[in-house]
């Protein structure tokens, strides 16, 4: 079940997994699998991922990278077919992003010589890609009726929907909103208008999706396998330079 309707569609660079996540998906709705447990089982195979990375196993912790991929596109699908869209479940799954992100990145420190200032810079940049992406991405969901779960502005707490507590919903909220709110007020303060743009045509949501979770993690697979471990962390901080660019694009060339 797609996020947006059919007319605007992109060629989301980071969604390969979108059709095996929709199959393990397919495979789950009916089970007594939720989409917590599926955003449970992306954690543990992103922590595989660093063990193997760890010992020296950098083609199988890419393997185990472009997996956790996967899997973290199999949650929404999950959620989406049982019609169980949940507020936890969205904030659990960015969340555990962000931590094994972190981690990742951690781990790409420890095996190499690279100074762990460089490494904070390269995390801080990489949540800046990710927020750019998200941002857009959720505008243009809202402008044209997609998917809701995700809200433009995460500045207050949500209701809770249909079968999740809003106690629950609340501590979630409060965890995710101290983790993501100095990425989500940067990207925001860099253009504060976006929201009020006709909706975002599909060769910029291609180009914006350089920035999606699953093509960093794509990324970082494939210097994983050319055995590029020590340019990982380098990379990304460069990478960060897209993020002007882009925010350009929008304004001079997609305004209001």
């Amino acid at each position: 079940m797609a996020k947006l309707p059919k007319k605007h569609q992109f060629l989301d660079l980071s969604d390969y997994g979108r059709s095996s996540g929709h199959w393990i998906a397919s495979k789950l709705q009916h089970t007594a699998f939720t989409p917590i447990h599926v955003t449970t089982l992306f954690i543990i195979t992103g922590f595989t991922a660093i063990g193997f990375l760890l010992n020296g196993y950098l083609i199988t912790s890419a393997f185990f990278i472009i997996l956790k991929s996967i899997i973290d596109a199999a949650d929404g699908e999950l959620s989406r077919l049982k019609k169980s869209p949940s507020y936890v479940g969205r904030y659990y799954d960015s969340i555990a992003d962000l931590l094994l992100n972190f981690c990742f990145l951690l781990t790409f420190w420890y095996i190499t010589d690279i100074s762990i200032i460089f490494m904070l810079i390269a995390f801080f940049g990489i949540q800046l890609q990710g927020t750019l992406y998200n941002y857009y991405y959720v505008i243009l969901r809202n402008s044209v009726q997609g998917d809701s779960t995700s809200r433009v502005f995460e500045n207050s707490k949500p209701k809770a929907l249909k079968g999740e507590s809003q106690s629950r919903v609340n501590l979630f909220y409060k965890i995710y909103n101290t983790l993501y709110i100095c990425f989500d007020k940067s990207i925001y303060y860099m253009d504060k208008n976006a929201s009020h743009s006709k909706p975002f045509p599909k060769w910029f949501m291609t180009l914006i999706s350089l920035y999606g979770l699953g093509f960093q993690l794509l990324l970082m697979s494939l210097m994983l396998v050319f055995k590029l471990q020590s340019f990982v962390i380098p990379f990304f901080i460069g990478y960060s330079v897209l993020i002007i660019v882009f925010v350009c694009i929008r304004k001079l060339i997609l305004k209001p």
